[in-house]
């Protein structure tokens, strides 16, 4: 046969010449290419110099098994489809060519009409494959680890660590602030996966009221409560075989939090109102803007749950410790909104660039995506300038440090130990607004609660190490 066409070619093993060539003379006649092979030995050498769409094989044959010729169609030619047929038709026997991953079972003498529908039937499964699969390829692509838009340290570990957990079943617990992407990771977890076929579902735990998300996780039976006028699946049963993305799960009350737990461990549940049990294949991937090891301090958050989400732990950073990223996103997001709004904005000035450097970003990401938005649309074309901006991003009310004229002693200044003294007057002033809540002052001080201790740490060690030398001199 010449140049093999994989949507419309077929190869044909039977050790009988004479259901060959009426197999081949049938096929042609329908415009399908065809080639023939003796044996499942020659069917293989076949395979190895071509890709065919359909193979169509007997199953015992004098130099071997047709069965084994589909089991290893999986390695040598994965995108083929196949179709056994035999003179032995059985139940067991057709059960066993489906295990094995064949597409149809023919028994013989065979009819025409059963082998062309098959065949017609066989290469339009193989046409949903490849769709399937180039759509799941884009799918990747659009929601892989470098489109986690930067250059700077964090992102591109940020990237490696994607890359590294996104084919597990492990759960993940992605923290970061508002805005900052967590979900945007979520996603590329699950697209990146190549063992999971089912859907990713989103869930805000924050955004759907008390009484109604336990209903929107497990589902409910029909008469389970007021307004329950049918039965309905809940998330975990739609986002089987796929991932469960919980974001906000610190907003999960008491009661709900012992139930997740039960899932992650159990893997199986009861509807809202139901006695049935029901298991489920779904990987949990949870998102929270909450610091959890202090909301486990502090009796908010189920201890043993928190380990069973905190399995692979994933950091987000903030907009403002990444500022390198801030040129590359802008640019994004200006040529998104040009093409979607139908506006022709070229750039952003200078000026306009170095205010954004300088800005604080407190919506992270999302606000400086809304931003852009907002510019493109109202200035249409032409290039961003500084009158453009509003004035939270000119004159941003959380500049701390005060603008005043700076005079250096003819002795120099003590750099670290002035910057020292800052750092430890700022840190005492977010103890105090926040009552000593050590996560609200990490957030006003726009850290990490654990990096907000250690310099706590730190700056009590160095106290008593300066009181320590104080009494000694005094002694």
């Amino acid at each position: 046969m010449s140049a093999v066409d994989p949507d419309r070619s077929i190869l044909v093993v039977d050790d009988e010449e004479s259901i060959r060539s009426s197999l081949s003379r049938m096929l042609q006649r329908e415009n399908y290419q065809v080639d023939v092979a003796a044996n499942p030995q020659e069917a293989l050498v076949r395979l190895n110099g071509a890709q065919y769409g359909l193979v169509l094989t007997d199953v015992k044959m004098s130099g071997g098994s047709g069965l084994e010729l589909v089991q290893t169609l999986k390695q040598v030619s994965p995108k083929s489809v196949s179709i056994v047929m035999t003179g032995y038709g059985t139940i067991e026997m057709a059960v066993q060519a489906m295990r094995v991953g064949a597409f149809d079972f023919i028994t013989k003498p065979y009819e025409i009409e059963r082998v062309l529908v098959a065949v017609k039937n066989a290469f339009e499964r193989r046409r949903l494959q490849v769709e399937n699969e180039s759509l799941r390829k884009a799918v990747r692509r659009q929601y892989g680890p470098e489109n986690l838009l930067g250059s700077s340290p964090a992102i591109m570990e940020l990237q490696r660590l994607i890359a590294k957990v996104a084919n597990t079943d492990s759960t993940v617990l992605i923290m970061g602030e508002s805005g900052s992407g967590k979900e945007l990771v979520a996603s590329a977890l699950h697209y990146q996966n190549l063992t999971r076929s089912g859907p990713f579902v989103p869930v805000n735990c924050g955004a759907i009221p008390e009484n109604l998300l336990e209903s929107e996780l497990f589902g409910h039976e029909r008469g389970a409560f007021t307004g329950a006028v049918a039965s309905r699946p809940g998330r975990f049963e739609l986002a089987h075989k796929g991932t469960l993305f919980l974001d906000e799960v610190g907003e999960l009350t008491p009661a709900l939090q012992v139930k997740l737990l039960r899932v992650l461990q159990e893997h199986s549940f009861e509807r809202v109102g139901g006695t049935k049990t029901i298991a489920v294949d779904v990987r949990v991937i949870a998102a929270t803007n909450r610091d959890l090891e202090q909301a486990v301090e502090d009796r908010q958050f189920r201890e043993d749950l928190y380990y069973r989400l905190h399995v692979i732990p994933v950091m987000v950073p903030p907009l403002r410790t990444r500022v390198e990223d801030i040129p590359l996103l802008a640019q994004h997001f200006l040529d998104r909104v040009n093409r979607t709004k139908g506006a022709a904005v070229t750039a952003l000035a200078p000026a306009v660039m170095e205010t954004f450097l300088r800005y604080r970003w407190p919506g992270n990401v999302r606000e400086l995506e809304n931003m852009i938005e907002r510019l493109v649309v109202l200035k249409k074309t032409g290039t961003i300038e500084m009158e453009d901006l509003p004035a939270r991003i000119t004159s941003p009310k959380d500049t701390i440090l005060p603008e005043q004229d700076i005079v250096f002693p003819p002795e120099g200044v003590d750099l670290p130990g002035i910057l020292d003294e800052f750092e430890r007057q700022l840190i005492t002033k977010a103890l105090d607004l926040s009552n000593g809540v050590k996560s609200r002052a990490a957030q006003l001080l726009g850290l990490n609660r654990t990096t907000l201790v250690e310099k706590m740490k730190k700056k009590a060690m160095m106290a008593a190490k300066t009181a320590e030398a104080v009494r000694l001199s005094d002694d």
